[in-house]
């Protein structure tokens, strides 16, 4: 797996217009890219193919009633070396493998938080493992913990 280098591409899936700004704000003030937003699975779907994330963060439950979990499997068989990570509140709906997906932030979370599961993030993915303890604010699921050993 090549691994993804600073700044990140980033795709919020988000269908709360207020939270989705709240993040694209916090994603761009650390550096990153905010490639595309999108509020429901629909809304995935339609993104073009050859713009790539390398982190998704992903709402459990999005606009026309559409799931983040669905949206989760989307992004895996599209963009498979896309980071998924779910920011919800809602986090005992997401099974315990994660559906394959790489964390989760529990919602609400404060700017600090977020910033700091981000920068956690970043260290994981472009030079695991990461030298940041684990904040508070981001649980990692087993397989991601598992990409950071080679």
């Amino acid at each position: 797996m090549t691994r993804a280098t600073p700044p990140l591409d980033v795709l919020i899936v988000e269908d709360e217009p207020l939270i989705a700004m709240d993040i694209q704000f916090m994603i761009e003030d650390a550096g990153h890219t905010v490639l595309n937003t999108a509020a429901s699975l629909r809304e995935v779907t339609a993104l073009p193919e050859a713009e790539v994330p390398d982190v998704a963060f992903v709402d459990i439950q999005l606009a026309e009633g559409s799931s983040g979990l669905d949206v989760n499997t989307l992004i895996q068989e599209r963009w498979p070396n896309t980071i998924i990570v779910f920011v919800t509140a809602n986090p005992k709906k997401i099974p315990e493998d994660f559906a394959g997906a790489h964390g989760v932030i529990a919602k609400p979370f404060s700017s600090h938080g977020f910033t700091a599961a981000l920068q956690y993030l970043q260290e994981g993915v472009s030079e695991p493992p990461p030298v940041s303890p684990q904040p508070g604010s981001f649980v990692a699921s087993p397989r991601f913990a598992e990409t950071w050993k080679g």
